[in-house]
């Protein structure tokens, strides 16, 4: 089993005033040839808005796009006709394709809101553009699919034979999570609380690069929150 550790005060930094963000991936400015992408998995984007804040529009193609809403709320306007809030508990998937212009804003006068967002190598290019969104209703004690390569109605698909699995505990127990496929790894991301793994804890925010195994086990605490990316190392 190999496991990279990254530690929250790792991450890259951008402040701009309007944007606070935290990146585990080289993203923008911030470049670590060290910390360029977990397999496929290509960016993570911990974002704070300030209200009335936001991105313009701006262009993307070839790549799943995943937002997660953590706190507050998200406004979205793209190019395919899709106009949304995304509010605290929904997930947005994104196929950009053969290409795909979007804003982001942050649509209160008073309250920040802060989002995750992925990007994911897709399977396969030059596809029609696609939108999605779902919000998950995630009970203590329990980890749910919320993003698959597979089409269901249990989760968001995007093209990609990925998933990310969102996990919720408010007690000790010892969990073990499978890696299926040969030549697939697991980014495991703390999102509230601790866990244990392999004798390591990490904290909020901290994150752990998990490969070269069938699987692994982790050990929740009181309150434990976090979501576990799986996806092709190549």
């Amino acid at each position: 089993m190999k496991i990279i550790i990254q530690r929250a005060d790792e991450r890259g930094v951008t402040e701009l005033g309007w944007l606070h963000s935290r990146h585990s991936f080289s993203f923008g400015q911030y470049y670590n040839p060290m910390k360029e992408r977990f397999g496929l998995l290509r960016v993570l984007n911990d974002d704070i808005v300030e209200p009335g804040e936001g991105f313009g529009t701006h262009a993307h193609d070839n790549m799943e796009i995943i937002s997660i809403v953590l706190k507050g709320q998200l406004k979205h306007r793209d190019s395919l006709g899709n106009g949304s809030v995304i509010n605290e508990g929904e997930v947005q998937v994104m196929s950009a394709g053969t290409g795909v212009t979007h804003s982001e804003f942050n649509p209160s006068e008073s309250d920040r809101v802060n989002f995750l967002q992925l990007w994911i190598f897709p399977r396969e290019s030059g596809i029609k553009p696609r939108y999605d969104q779902r919000k998950f209703n995630i009970s203590e004690n329990e980890i749910i699919k919320i993003v698959s390569g597979e089409k269901s109605d249990d989760a968001l698909y995007i093209n990609q034979d990925a998933s990310i699995s969102f996990g919720r505990f408010n007690e000790k127990k010892n969990l073990t999570f499978k890696i299926d496929k040969k030549g697939y790894g697991a980014y495991l991301f703390i999102l509230e609380g601790s866990i244990i793994l392999n004798g390591d804890t990490l904290k909020k925010r901290d994150a752990a690069g998990i490969s070269e195994t069938d699987g692994f086990i982790i050990t929740t605490d009181s309150q434990s929150e976090f979501i576990i990316i799986n996806v092709p190392m190549n």
